[in-house]
């Protein structure tokens, strides 16, 4: 028989309690979120209480006064969840609590939890596995940390919320609470002995186990969607026409950037040297904290920001706030005056992040101000002390709950914050700055598993320095590569240290990096849709973008040994594994070797249209331009045209790509984009269907599902089926055939030949319409994907061979049957319907391009080189 409390006085003050709770602004507790548990969860006995929050999760408290903690933690502030269905009864002296997955045994009265009192049983693989006090976490998979300042390649990060093992236990009985006031604020915990855990016994169950702390700490917040664009951050003291030059060699080389990043030379730094500095009245170097604008450097700061905003820049500022106020500051008097120092001393104002009173001044006279200025949001790029005046709050955590809350208390536009990691529970406070990292390849491959690596504790908005910090000085490949990755992270940022010889403009790399790096921002820019989609689902799920493989593969030895500090593979949303390339081509070789673990399925590497079935372990290489991403088959993947910016105008045509396979489907999200309407039902979603059958492909595009401020009634589609023959008939909504046009720019269909892509456009339509579409193709024939596979990825090793051998004029020059095989996919462009037999006729020609190189008579670096892509290519095209 459950047990409820039985204390009546303890039952009212919880009522009383829960009532204050209901009643303060939505918020205090983010998310309409409640500490109190309902009644029913709980079950106290002899000093220790216990409260069932789901099948999997129970909170476990002991106090030797019988007193418990009701109010929310820093991590835990939703105790408030529908009672799962557990029975709790006596047993030979034991208290026993049993849910569907979890047997929980206490010894009554028997004092504090130690190994001797307390037992949970759990299933495992099929297999009973009981935890104890004390028992050690061997396989835990570790979550982030605070920051990677200094760090030249891997580092240890702290223990996260899964476990190989099967459970995780989070201690919270040292913790800080927050108090019910109606801007809540951290208080510490009561004196006395106590333990506050909570039991995760959620076995290889990932994605459930991170829904459920979601649930109990809170969702992960969606950043506005401009964030998912380009950062543009270098640590400089820029003046404002500099910065406006910049926007435009951005303009100027089509390079698309929603976000600039000003550095601390925004305001007065004193001519701030590390080798010589005076200290500020904080005992730290004078300039280093500021808030007033530098007139030398920005004479018009709201012309500055309202300019950039005309250009669709978003723009955040650094800030160093340990210092406090200093006299010199514009708004000190004010601040001074309000903190109860008379201005006219010149005492400066101490920073105290974790007084409410200086909070308020300080967000309120100090921050705000900037704000209407038109500064967007904050880099609060915190490097000092790590304690503050209440114990177990940092510096670090406390600014972010104060600075995301504050913008989320005045309910305007979406809050967002760039800054280091707090720790558990700051998933709430999104964007991090992961630090100052050498630049180097080490650093680079680190972060390949360090982002994935952190969705683990829920943190799953990244951003690193791309291109590394110090030194400062990159090679023009390793930032081709870090550029790549990014695209492939959750937030796309360069930056360096203050170093003339650190290059961040991608323009400023000589060819063929500038366009690698250009081609991939294109890439990122395109891929909002399905970006955005999946911030979504992080919100929804607890999951994140960017995701270990073992969520999708938990009993794969081999999703777990590709998560390596040393490099790491992982998916991209739900559609896309990633294995950026993080080191040096090898030499005298145009390609970087990968070695790749596919799941069960089959998977298409997108840039080169070769198609694997899994599980498999392959090796691959990849030239300078090449990403290895490798999508399931039939996927749908959402896209966009090419933007300035996120924001630039709405995404019409939505172009969807689908990838060759018998079925997928996608839902697309969309929202306002910078408001926090999402939370409350202000979203749409498109869903989309394909199945392809006997070489015909039918797609439906459902009608939209929900509605936001500013939502397009029309909008046109781009329907994208890329390595596949062309069409010999498109019909649309059951009626009309769509015809042959040379350009996408009214409705029709054409032809890319390179990537065998087909490219239908559609006219506008009602986004509450149905749109039916089926593309049929000649009759179907299995030798046709033998055809067809890889096609792209062997025209640009052919490239590679011809490039080489022109570069031999004028002994020689690349033979006919290299230039006519090259020139295989122009030719399908021209004239569609002759696919089939160019195709036929490309792979028969291989072997006499080798044969014909072999013979020639050139120079022997060159001739290997060449061989190198044509041998390549072989081997390539057979595997």
């Amino acid at each position: 028989m459950q047990s409820l409390i039985q204390n009546s006085n303890r039952n009212i003050v919880r009522v009383c309690f829960s009532l204050i709770l209901f009643v303060l602004p939505s918020f205090m507790l983010a998310q309409h979120s409640n500490p109190i548990a309902d009644p029913k969860a709980i079950v106290t006995v002899d000093g220790a209480r216990f409260t069932v929050l789901t099948p999997q999760m129970i909170r476990m408290e002991w106090s030797a006064d019988g007193t418990f903690e009701d109010h929310a933690s820093l991590v835990f502030i939703n105790r408030n969840l529908s009672v799962p269905k557990f029975s709790a009864y006596a047993e030979s002296g034991w208290q026993i609590i049993e849910t569907d997955d979890l047997l929980l045994k206490y010894k009554k009265s028997s004092g504090k939890f130690t190994k001797k009192n307390l037992s949970i049983e759990f299933t495992l693989n099929g297999e009973k596995r009981t935890w104890n006090p004390g028992m050690k976490d061997t396989a835990n998979l570790k979550g982030t940390t605070r920051t990677l300042d200094g760090v030249d390649g891997t580092t240890d990060i702290e223990p996260g919320l899964l476990s190989r093992d099967g459970w995780v236990i989070v201690d919270d009985s040292e913790r800080p609470l927050f108090d019910t006031t109606d801007w809540q604020w951290v208080m510490p915990r009561p004196a006395g002995d106590r333990q506050d855990w909570y039991f995760f016994g959620y076995g290889h169950e990932y994605k459930k186990a991170l829904f459920d702390f979601t649930q109990v700490s809170g969702k992960i917040p969606m950043p506005p969607r401009f964030a998912f664009g380009l950062w543009w951050s270098r640590y400089w003291a820029y003046t404002d026409d500099e910065l406006k030059q910049l926007v435009g060699e951005f303009e100027q080389h089509q390079v698309p950037l929603d976000v600039l990043v000003v550095d601390m030379d925004w305001h007065q730094t004193f001519n701030l040297r590390w080798d010589k500095q005076p200290k500020d009245q904080a005992g730290l170097p004078l300039g280093w904290t500021g808030y007033t604008w530098d007139k030398y450097y920005f004479p018009d700061p709201d012309g500055f920001l309202a300019w950039c905003h005309a250009h669709g820049l978003e723009v955040p500022l650094n800030l160093h706030p340990a210092s406090g106020i200093q006299p010199h500051e514009l708004h000190y008097p004010e601040m001074a005056q309000a903190m109860g120092i008379d201005p006219t001393t010149k005492k400066y104002v101490p920073f105290d992040i974790v007084d409410k009173k200086f909070a308020t001044n300080y967000m309120n006279l100090i921050i705000q101000p900037l704000e209407k200025q038109g500064v967007n949001f904050w880099w609060l790029d915190w490097q000092q002390w790590g304690t503050t005046k209440i114990k177990g709050v940092t510096p670090t955590w406390w600014l972010n709950y104060v600075f995301f809350t504050d913008m989320e208390r005045r309910g305007a536009e979406r809050p967002i914050l760039f800054h280091r990691w707090g720790g558990l529970g700051n998933h709430r406070y999104e964007i991090g700055f992961s630090g100052d990292v050498t630049s180097s390849w080490e650093s680079l491959a680190f972060q390949t598993y360090f982002t994935p690596t952190a969705a683990n504790v829920g943190y799953g908005y990244w951003s690193h320095d791309i291109g590394g910090h110090i030194p400062g000085t990159v090679g023009a490949e390793m930032y081709t590569r870090w550029i790549q990755s990014g695209i492939f992270s959750p937030v796309i940022r360069t930056h360096t240290t203050k170093n003339a010889a650190a290059e961040r403009r991608i323009w400023a790399y000589p060819e063929p990096y500038a366009s690698a790096m250009r081609n991939a921002i294109l890439l990122r820019y395109s891929l909002i849709p399905y970006i955005y989609s999946a911030a979504r689902e992080s919100y929804d799920t607890g999951v994140s973008l960017c995701r270990p493989m073992y969520y999708d593969y938990p009993e794969s030895p081999e999703a777990y040994a590709v998560m390596s500090p040393g490099g790491a593979q992982y998916m991209f949303g739900d559609n896309m594994l990633v294995a950026p390339v993080a080191s040096a081509r090898t030499v005298d070789s145009a390609f970087a070797p990968k070695k790749i673990w596919l799941p069960e399925g089959t998977w298409i590497e997108w840039s080169t249209g070769k198609r694997f079935h899994g599980p498999a372990t392959i090796e691959r290489n990849f030239t300078l331009e090449e990403i290895p991403v490798y999508v399931k088959a039939g996927s749908l993947i959402p896209m966009q045209p090419q933007m300035n910016n996120t924001h630039e105008k709405p995404v019409d045509p939505l172009i969807l790509t689908i990838f060759p396979g018998d079925s997928g489907s996608c839902r697309v999200y969309e929202d306002a984009g910078n408001s926090q309407g999402y939370k409350n039902d202000e979203f749409a979603r498109t869903s989309v269907h394909q199945l392809t059958k006997n070489g015909t492909t039918t797609i439906t595009i459902s009608p939209v599902e929900g509605k936001y401020p500013g939502m397009i009634d029309h909008r046109s589609y781009q329907i994208r089926l890329p390595g596949s023959l062309p069409p010999q008939k498109i019909t649309v909504n059951n009626s009309s055939d769509l015809k042959y046009s040379a350009s996408d720019s009214l409705p029709g269909w054409r032809y890319i030949g390179d990537s065998l892509t087909t490219v239908i456009t559609l006219p506008k339509y009602s986004v509450h319409d149905e749109v039916r579409v089926v593309v049929e193709r000649q009759q179907f024939n299995a030798n046709d994907e033998s055809l067809t596979d890889g096609f792209t990825g062997a025209l640009t090793r052919l490239c590679g061979a011809m490039q080489v051998l022109d570069g031999q004029w004028p002994k020689e020059w690349a033979p006919d049957t290299l230039m006519h095989a090259e020139q295989t996919g122009n030719r399908i462009e021209i004239n569609p319907s002759s696919a089939l037999k160019e195709l036929q006729d490309f792979h028969a020609s291989l072997p006499e391009i080798l044969r014909t190189v072999r013979s020639l008579d050139i120079d022997s670096v060159a001739q290997r080189r060449a061989l190198v892509w044509l041998m390549e290519l072989d081997t390539w095209h057979k595997r």
